[in-house]
């Protein structure tokens, strides 16, 4: 599973709306990304000929399998990192911010070894 930063985002976004509506179309991804329309579409396309996404003649968009995969890795990440860096006492929004550029940098080894060291938190 190689894919770039921004595509980890966009599945990791697409997985987090899912959470919260019933259906997921691209605008909802804007919204919610704070990017324009144009640039979410070529990144669905993108995500879409990598196979980790399908988008059905209505333009509902699901993760496939591997989208899924990889978007509950970069959720998990998140969430724990985060919630890791609040108890250290850093402030939340901060530790929000932080997370984002660490879960996608962290090495499988250096997220297990945290995850057993923190009793897998949230």
């Amino acid at each position: 599973m190689n894919v770039n930063e921004s595509a980890e985002n966009y599945l990791e976004t697409i997985l987090m709306l899912g959470m919260k509506l019933p259906a997921i179309r691209s605008v909802d991804i804007a919204n919610e990304l704070g990017f324009s329309k144009p640039s979410v579409s070529v990144a669905m396309k993108n995500l879409r000929e990598k196979g980790h996404i399908q988008v059905d003649g209505s333009g509902f968009i699901t993760l496939t399998p591997s989208g899924r995969e990889i978007a509950e890795m970069i959720y998990e990440r998140h969430r724990l990192l985060s919630s890791w860096l609040m108890r250290l006492g850093v402030p939340a929004e901060t530790a929000q911010q932080d997370a984002c550029r660490i879960e996608h940098v962290i090495s499988r080894e250096s997220f297990e070894a945290i995850k057993r060291h923190t009793g897998s938190l949230p």
